[in-house]
């Protein structure tokens, strides 16, 4: 990532429920600092696999496709969007179909490279004509953005991101809801491209007995000592 852009980057790494979106928003709303899912953009590229008909566990197939539509992400914390050739799919993109095979499109190299290239051109574009932005997902700190002054794991007990993601989602089935981050936490970890893990020089913080505001309160004091430095 070239080091044109003036503005701050804040990049947040961690499993699914931990808490890592809302807390990616709430600092970007608090310091005015435009905000980035890149997790949503797999999923959008995962849609549209499926909506053409695309093998998502065919690596080949896949490669072959990534290229074809074009994600649109708004940067806007209060109200994010995400586009697919122009159509919004911020909520078809949170279906259960997407959430089970999504894993399945983000291991492929080319799908990894294709999608960390827009990103880093969402970040420059961020740095350079506002404040920064505020990243988060599963490979930031190690390789969308690994020279962020500010790195964050953060992270959660099982039970509680599970309680966390049937709320959002609502359902009632904890159990099956846990079963299914754990499985998700192990293809993302296990993967040999971009795998998700912490950087030694990530801070890690366990959101389990923390409230969204404190969380967010860490946030920002580790973002302001990172800007006194």
């Amino acid at each position: 990532m070239s080091a044109q852009g003036t503005g701050i980057v804040i990049a947040i790494d961690g499993p699914s429920g931990s808490g890592k979106s809302s807390t990616a928003k709430g600092v970007a709303k608090a310091r005015a600092l435009r905000y980035l899912d890149t997790g949503a953009m797999y999923r959008a590229l995962t849609w549209w696999m499926l909506h053409h008909g695309v093998d998502v566990h065919d690596p080949v197939s896949v490669a072959a496709n990534v290229e074809r539509p074009i994600i649109t992400m708004g940067t806007d914390p209060d109200a994010p969007t995400v586009a697919v050739d122009g159509r919004d799919v911020a909520t078809a993109i949170r279906g259960k179909e997407v959430t089970t095979n999504v894993s399945a499109v983000s291991a492929v190299p080319e799908v990894r490279e294709s999608l960390v290239r827009t990103q880093r051109e969402i970040i420059e574009a961020a740095r350079a004509e506002s404040a920064g932005i505020v990243v988060e997902g599963r490979d930031i700190t190690t390789v969308v953005a690994p020279d962020a002054p500010v790195k964050l794991f953060i992270t959660a007990s099982a039970e509680a991101r599970a309680q966390r993601r049937s709320k959002e989602v609502q359902t009632v089935d904890v159990a099956a809801t846990q079963a299914d981050l754990i499985r998700r936490d192990e293809l993302d970890s296990s993967r040999a491209h971009s795998p998700l893990t912490r950087t030694a020089d990530a801070t890690e913080l366990d959101t389990t007995g923390l409230t969204l505001a404190e969380v967010i309160a860490l946030v920002l004091q580790l973002a302001e000592e990172a800007q006194v430095k």
